[in-house]
């Protein structure tokens, strides 16, 4: 697998982004699948484990399959007959543990019961536990970029070249750049569109024929 920073930076952002939209259409203003019919578990050696290492964020249903479900998505091109490595396996974590924080504050900046301005932790419940830089981001966010950038040195020591590393940096500099226009250009548009969908519903005319039980 060719690392092309920009192009590579693009289309997962472009990923991260629907990935933000889909819950946001599952959530709406009720995040970390609060009002959803999935589990929540606090307790338990696992639950707690995975709380410990996400600022006391309880474990779902619903965050289990869908932290998997990019794992499989980055593993993909091996399963289509690209070769594996251990830096090209290094490089999927890279990209992984940038994403992951990328696609979670995606989800702020397009909700329209949120945006940047109602990204705080006082209005946050799941990311009140998390220590907080400044009041501007919760350090699961550095954390995550943190661990993003020692898989980066890692497969970039493995193949004995640190172009890999700053191609990486190159990666991570274009997800901001995304971001910041996601949040002055884009996120507005889809705002508009959001509100635009729901101005009417044909729930009605579905013919759902179930029971609420």
């Amino acid at each position: 697998m060719d690392f092309s920073p920009f192009s590579t930076a693009l289309f997962w952002f472009v990923v991260a982004s629907v990935f933000a939209a889909i819950e946001i259409e599952i959530e709406g203003k009720h995040g970390w699948a609060e009002k959803t019919p999935t589990w929540f578990r606090t307790k338990g050696a696992i639950a707690k484990t995975y709380g410990f290492f996400m600022g006391g964020k309880p474990l779902t249903g619903y965050h289990l399959f869908m932290f998997i479900l990019p794992i499989l998505i980055m593993h993909a091109h091996f399963a289509m007959g690209a070769s594996w490595s251990l830096s090209q396996e290094l490089l999927v974590w890279a990209i992984y543990f940038a994403w992951m924080p990328t696609w979670d504050f995606l989800w702020f900046v397009l909700n329209p019961h949120y945006g940047v301005k109602g990204f705080r932790k006082n209005n946050v419940w799941w990311h009140a536990q998390s220590h907080w830089l400044f009041g501007f981001t919760p350090l699961d966010y550095i954390a995550g970029w943190g661990v993003s950038i020692f898989f980066a040195v890692a497969a970039s020591f493995v193949i004995n070249n640190t172009s890999l590393f700053f191609s990486h940096l190159v990666f991570l500099g274009c997800f901001i750049l995304f971001t910041l226009a996601t949040i002055f250009f884009f996120a507005p548009l889809y705002k508009r569109w959001y509100k635009q969908m729901r101005t009417e519903d044909h729930r009605s005319e579905s013919r759902i024929f179930h029971k609420e039980r």
